[in-house]
């Protein structure tokens, strides 16, 4: 067994590193010979050949240090070096120095070598809990990976990875932190520890924590903390890892009791525009018992002598334009400062409003565009442009300072698109001209 391993151990070694330390050693261990044999000689007073021999000793350690240990630190990798680590004493630590300190006036009130001896160990036990916590937090990487797609109140997996890259140690009780080393407005991404309790070296451990984003936009973890109490829990000790990682949570789109109101009041005004003008014909096939009976072409029928009912190009049926009016009014427009609060919150209804039908025609694969005062996609199929109308939902934010200028005129010309408006304007500020193509839902009845 013991054979397999070394032959597993020099497979994988640095052979020449391994060489030239060798060498350093063989060369140090003539210098000391001969710095021994320097300091002999001198008490025989023979000062010639202590003085050789003393220069001979320099020289070897001189060479080893400019030609050796250069090769061998380029062969070494010492980030460990650069690593920050914060301490915390923890309760069991200060418990255990507030002990240290009674052993300390014990034994030097008492002269107790005994006491001297188990001070000793105490004190030995600080530093190797150092050393081990250092070993443990060295030369481990971290990887944090989401999913692509985040919307806001869905649970979602993420998945953490940390890689040991350590050749012969192991690393233990390792909890995965967010930290934050700067004010930053967008929350973070990690808000819970996630524990590691062992990782063999050269290996990797991954655990899946559940996250949940309670609102819509930009999450921001500008640092994680790879964390450690091993092995005796007086310090907690935290490696700072620096991260730039930032995503973008959607609107939620789970239909709300508003969604179901809404949605039936507005497949009947888009079912009455589009049956109030032309359709391109597609196909005629045979009655189903589920097709209604304003599709039966009733001519067609007759010389048939079965039902038959009409078919119309579907991107005609689903031609949709969704248009979200950020202008929530002003003081000047009779909103009062108190109330501010209360117009924000149901623009975030109404945002979540517009992810949701944007969603529905997702599911339905319409042919939409979508539109803000100053966000505009082209008109095509929902399926395409659906990740970037709920990027833009995530980012939209209300428009107190101003009256939104002529956004909803503009809108006035495009006829034959069917529209669907979410605004607080009052029906007054309307152009007239929009309400015969478009439906409107007014955000301050949400």
């Amino acid at each position: 067994m013991s054979d397999s391993l070394v032959a597993k151990w020099w497979r994988g070694a640095d052979r020449p590193g391994w060489k030239n330390f060798a060498i350093a050693m063989l060369a140090l261990s003539v210098a000391l010979v001969l710095s021994l044999f320097s300091a002999a000689v001198a008490q025989q007073g023979r000062v010639w050949a202590a003085a050789t021999t003393a220069a001979m000793a320099l020289a070897l350690a001189g060479w080893v240090g400019v030609t050796i240990v250069p090769k061998l630190a380029r062969r070494t990798s010492l980030r460990w070096l650069a690593y920050q680590v914060d301490y915390r004493l923890t309760r069991e630590g200060i418990v255990y120095l507030g002990a240290v300190f009674v052993l300390v006036l014990a034994a030097v009130n008492t002269g107790n070598n005994l006491l001297f001896l188990v001070l000793a160990c105490s004190l030995a036990g600080i530093l190797v809990s150092g050393i081990l916590s250092r070993a443990v937090l060295t030369a481990v990487d971290m990887k944090f990976e989401l999913p692509e797609h985040i919307f806001a109140e869905q649970p979602v997996l993420a998945e953490i990875e940390l890689t040991n890259e350590k050749q012969a140690l192991p690393s233990f009780s390792l909890r995965v932190v967010g930290e934050t080393k700067r004010r930053i407005e967008a929350a973070q991404i990690l808000t819970k520890p996630v524990f590691f309790p062992y990782i063999p070296r050269l290996s990797a451990a991954r655990q899946k924590v559940e996250l949940l984003f309670p609102k819509r936009g930009v999450y921001r973890q500008d640092a994680f903390g790879i964390r450690t109490r091993f092995p005796f829990g007086f310090f907690e000790k935290t490696r700072e890892v620096p991260s730039r990682l930032e995503i973008v949570v959607y609107p939620k789109v789970s239909p709300s009791a508003q969604f179901f109101e809404v949605l039936p009041l507005l497949s009947g005004e888009m079912a009455s525009f589009f049956r109030g003008r032309g359709h391109e014909l597609h196909s005629l096939r045979e009655y189903q018992p589920s097709d209604g009976a304003r599709i039966v072409d009733w001519k067609v029928s007759a010389r048939a002598g079965k039902l038959m009912v009409r078919e119309f190009a579907r991107e005609d049926e689903r031609r949709v334009m969704l248009v979200l009016d950020p202008f929530v009014g002003t003081r000047e427009q009779g909103v009062e400062v108190a109330s501010v609060e209360g117009s924000d919150e149901r623009f975030e209804r109404a945002v979540s409003m517009a992810a949701s039908i944007a969603w529905h025609f997702y599911e339905l694969n319409s042919v939409m565009q979508f539109r803000t005062d100053k966000f505009l996609t082209p008109l095509t199929s929902s399926r395409e442009i659906i990740y970037e109308v709920l990027r833009e939902l995530a980012l939209a934010e209300p428009n107190h300072s101003a009256a939104g200028g002529p956004f909803l005129d503009g809108l006035a010309g495009e006829q034959e698109v069917f529209k669907i408006i979410l605004t607080a304007r009052p029906q007054a500020l309307i152009p007239s001209s929009l309400w015969s193509s478009s439906y409107f839902i007014f955000i301050d009845r949400l």
